[in-house]
């Protein structure tokens, strides 16, 4: 088991934690005073009070929570963020508002979830040439429905 160091800022009133056994993410909480409201396409970064140190060879990975996503449309800019061993900053959660609709983040209000993965360096290669595949270069949808 890894272990994950976390320091809580001023603003910070939460530690993640694993709401059940089975869980792959802790929820992070958005660590603000006021309300902070989403027109329809608008973006903002949600600070969680919270900086983290890995061991070496895992990384954090940053996910949207399914509920506001599909209730509210609020998802991450980025898909998938990933926070690397060495990043000593605050966790922040850069939010975005899909939906037709206002919607307004609550301080204390679980915002994203972190999943802790471990991950490899690969060793680069530069070559000639690739070795052949059925797919070739086949890209999106290529391989049927």
């Amino acid at each position: 088991m890894t272990i994950l160091k976390i320091k809580r800022l001023a603003n910070n009133r939460f530690v993640p934690e694993y709401k059940t056994e089975g869980a792959a993410g802790m929820d992070l909480c958005a660590a603000i005073d006021n309300p902070i409201t989403l027109k329809p396409l608008e973006r903002t970064l949600i600070p969680t009070g919270l900086k983290i140190e890995l061991e070496h060879g895992y990384e954090a990975q940053i996910r949207p929570r399914s509920g506001l996503s599909i209730k509210h449309g609020i998802t991450l800019i980025n898909c998938v963020g990933t926070i690397d061993e060495d990043y000593r900053g605050e966790v922040c959660i850069p939010l975005v508002n899909l939906s037709n609709e206002t919607y307004t983040i609550q301080p204390d209000e679980r915002v994203a979830q972190m999943v802790i993965a471990k991950v490899e360096q690969a060793k680069i290669e530069v070559v000639t040439e690739l070795t052949e595949t059925i797919r070739g270069t086949g890209g999106f949808g290529s391989t049927g429905k």
